[in-house]
């Protein structure tokens, strides 16, 4: 601090308060170095506005690169690229992974840095070709480098017709109703699919994502135990992107939270309780049209009752199996040793498909020990 100021308070720039020292070892790789090297003008004030924008997926041969730059440093490692480059008053840092990119330039006015962003990504997102059998499916999880991030993907689903045998009938009516939802019919905020592993769950969200597609944007969060525990992750989620969305419903899907809503909740895990049902019917939630899509392998017994009061869910749904007629029906008459293939108690959906493509029957996981069951949760 300057020797003329016993009290500490700092006069002009700040960056006189923050000394520039780069240490670098064999740890370091040159793009972390390309990474350090862009921070130098913005640090001591010579840009001082920055401004930044992301893709997800990059147009094929574009380089970025707004006109007029000069390349200072470009670096690729395994997963991913930096390239430094600048211009008359600004900066560049452009870092792509896989056909995503970050784009930050620093620069000597806001309006500059604004403008340099618009160049070098404008029309630079590649849009494929929407698929009448796609939905649109963001992915929220939190990155180390970048910290709480939405990705988005075209997800195949079927129509409801289509899947609509794969469910026992009571599951199949109240799945009708689900399907035809629309934002006049919301009166609880929570969704919640359980039942035993291999009966069709994420298939079903998989459809309601497509039969809901005009007005609801559904986002898969695949870290959610992390969601409830980090405040600043869940405001990120719950308010951030309201704008975003513009203004459309959003649909947040936590898969496989049997911990969270277990009725007897740690103490941990209770907090992170109240922080789900403050999101859905508290103040978090107020002014929000945010809806919370829960699938869980337990027991409606097993789970709190603060979940499954009255009021509170939009839907509660036990998806189960199949009863015998319904697994052979599912399997057709054409299918050799149905009748020996299925059991009694029917089969659940995870079975059948296994079935189907040949597995032998003794092979087949037991569904309801809670055996992993890949793709029809």
């Amino acid at each position: 601090m300057p020797a003329d100021d016993p009290h500490g308070n700092l006069h002009g720039d700040p960056h006189g308060a923050l000394p520039i020292r780069l240490n670098v070892d064999d740890s370091d790789s040159p793009s972390d170095v390309v990474d350090a090297l862009f921070l130098g003008r913005f640090a001591t004030g010579e840009q001082p506005y920055a401004h930044s924008s992301s893709i997800d997926r990059v147009k094929s041969g574009l380089t970025l690169l707004p006109p007029g730059a000069t390349v200072l440093r470009a670096a690729r490692d395994d997963d991913r690229s930096a390239t430094l480059a600048q211009g008359e008053g600004w900066t560049l840092l452009i870092s792509r992974w896989n056909r995503g990119a970050d784009v930050t330039v620093t620069a000597v006015t806001a309006e500059l840095a604004r403008e340099i962003v618009k160049q070098s990504t404008d029309g630079a997102a590649d849009e494929p070709e929407p698929q009448p059998e796609n939905v649109t499916m963001g992915f929220w999880y939190v990155s180390p480098r970048r910290g709480p991030h939405r990705t988005t993907r075209q997800i195949a689903a079927g129509t409801w017709d289509e899947i609509r045998p794969n469910y026992t009938a009571p599951v199949a009516e109240a799945m009708d109703r689900l399907m035809k939802t629309t934002p006049e019919d919301i009166a609880g905020r929570l969704l919640l699919l359980h039942g035993p592993p291999g009966t069709g769950k994420t298939s079903a969200l998989r459809t309601l994502a497509r039969s809901w597609r005009d007005w609801c944007q559904v986002d898969c969060v695949l870290d959610p135990e992390r969601l409830f525990s980090d405040v600043g992750y869940l405001m990120d989620i719950a308010i951030g992107e309201d704008d975003a969305a513009g203004g459309r419903w959003r649909l947040l899907l936590l898969e496989d939270c049997d911990e969270l809503i277990r009725g007897e909740a740690k103490h941990t895990a209770g907090q992170a309780l109240s922080r789900l049902l403050n999101l859905t019917d508290g103040l978090l939630g107020q002014g929000r049209n945010v809806l919370v899509g829960v699938t869980t392998n337990e027991d409606l017994e097993r789970l709190h009752p603060a979940v499954v009061r009255p009021g509170r869910c939009l839907a509660r749904i036990e998806v189960g199996g199949l009863t015998r007629a319904e697994s052979l029906d599912w399997l057709g008459a054409e299918f050799p040793g149905r009748e020996e293939a299925v059991g009694r108690e029917g089969a659940t959906l995870a079975e059948l498909f296994a079935l189907r493509r040949g597995t032998s029957p003794t092979s087949v996981p037991d569904q309801r020990d809670g055996a992993d069951s890949g793709l029809y949760l």
